[in-house]
């Protein structure tokens, strides 16, 4: 069988290549046109001499990925495309557009197994995991098109489908991969990893002592609403949740973001607006409020715009940091793995 390059340091690189005959410095070339430039074939590969590509040819593969459907937001902000692997495999990817730049939303799985009851990526379950190359894959398939319109990007969150510290190895090595000068050299402090809350994983994040932002899904203040929306809460209730999350705070010196998507008649209720507050005052965090984008299959509606600047003034007035997430992709199934249920179930449009 061939080996995979696409997703290799460049020291594992060498470790390959040499046994092959190529020289040594043959790695950086090989891996800049893998990272920098984005190239799928060997033969493209201008600066190695063609004997050399035709052996990599041989010997090595490149991961490749095609848009099975896309989505493009009418006000241009957003871009969501369902990419899929030669196995057949798809997750999904987005390109978001800020005003302060471009930022990219890469999943780490084949649908999710957390079972969260307000999130599409669970509705078909869990397949695989990703590997490094394939969740590399989606960021350069997004730079191509950055590159096209003259731009580039300046984040990355991984929030796509997906427990990102449920594949944490595969993760780890992407983020570290992502900040090599040879790959996207992208500082660490624009990469947010986002979790349903995996304590022992959370910890072992922070000994990393990289200087990323962690993203928890909160969605509740108390255990009992958060256990009927999150069935990792039975596994890891709040109190441990939160205790890893202070503990992230004081070893990597980073606020940690809380998100909380408001669902009506859930969870965005004044009196849980103020028990969310008492539950995160003197911590160092932030509250990102969420007002839920609507899943048919989860049964999931958001809350009028009147009741979320309540929650949001609660909060505010108790001295919690928190702000409204500004709303991109709505018209396009923005919420994680709508188009990937939608394409397998043979109703979204593809392009």
């Amino acid at each position: 069988m061939k080996t995979e390059l696409f997703g290799l340091f460049t020291h594992e690189i060498a470790a390959a290549i040499i046994p092959c005959g190529l020289e040594q410095y043959r790695a950086k070339q090989i891996g800049e046109w893998l990272y920098r430039h984005g190239v799928e074939n060997f033969i493209d590969m201008k600066n190695i001499p063609l004997t050399q590509r035709i052996l990599l040819d041989s010997q090595f593969t490149i991961i490749k990925s095609k848009v099975r459907c896309a989505q493009h937001a009418a006000d241009k902000s957003t871009d969501k495309y369902l990419l899929e692997y030669q196995d057949g495999a798809a997750v999904e990817t987005v390109l978001m557009r800020h005003k302060y730049g471009n930022s990219i939303c890469v999943s780490t799985q084949v649908g999710c197994a957390m079972g969260c009851r307000f999130c599409a990526s669970s509705l078909l379950g869990k397949s695989r995991d990703l590997s490094t190359g394939e969740i590399l894959r989606q960021v350069l398939f997004i730079q191509q098109i950055l590159k096209q319109e003259g731009s580039k990007l300046h984040s990355l969150v991984i929030m796509g489908t997906g427990e990102p510290l449920e594949n944490y190895d595969n993760v780890l090595r992407f983020m570290r991969l992502c900040h090599e000068p040879y790959c996207l050299n992208l500082s660490y402090r624009h990469m947010t990893l986002s979790t349903s809350g995996l304590v022992p994983q959370i910890d072992a994040l922070a000994d990393e002592g990289l200087p990323i932002t962690l993203s928890i899904s909160l969605h509740a203040p108390n255990n009992s609403v958060r256990s009927e929306l999150m069935p990792i809460n039975k596994k890891y209730p709040i109190e441990l949740l939160l205790s890893a999350a202070d503990r992230y705070a004081a070893k990597t010196g980073r606020r940690v973001t809380y998100e909380y998507i408001l669902l009506q008649g859930i969870n965005s209720l004044p009196e849980q607006a103020r028990e969310l507050a008492v539950l995160l005052r003197g911590r160092l965090a932030n509250v990102n409020l969420i007002p839920a984008n609507p899943v048919p299959e989860r049964g999931i509606l958001r809350p009028n715009s009147s009741s979320v600047r309540e929650f949001l003034t609660i909060l505010q007035q108790r001295g919690i940091t928190a702000t409204v997430r500004k709303e991109m992709g709505s018209d396009i199934q923005a919420a994680c793995g709508q188009l990937r249920y939608q394409s397998f179930k043979g109703i979204s449009k593809s392009e």
